[in-house]
């Protein structure tokens, strides 16, 4: 087993992982970083606290292995279509 790190950043917060996780290999890791994304995402990004969530992470060394990210675009049209006259 190998101990895995994952900081989280939500727009200009930023949350390092001090304790870590214990995980069978970087896949294993890499499957629990996208999930924790995913959740962070679903909870923040519809709400507007940020527009993008990355989770980074770490291995034993605390050496960067892989990063995840998330993010919503909203792209709204100026000025907003009229419906069709008939």
């Amino acid at each position: 087993m190998s101990r895995f790190y994952f900081d989280v950043r939500e727009g200009a917060s930023f949350i390092p992982d001090e304790e870590g996780l214990e995980f069978a290999s970087l896949e294993a890791a890499e499957h629990e970083a996208a999930c924790t994304a995913a959740e962070i995402g679903r909870d923040c990004l519809p709400k507007g606290d940020a527009r993008e969530v990355t989770v980074e992470v770490r291995n034993e060394h605390r050496q960067r292995v892989l990063t995840i990210k998330v993010s919503m675009d909203v792209d709204r049209v100026e000025p907003q279509p009229q419906p069709p006259r008939w």
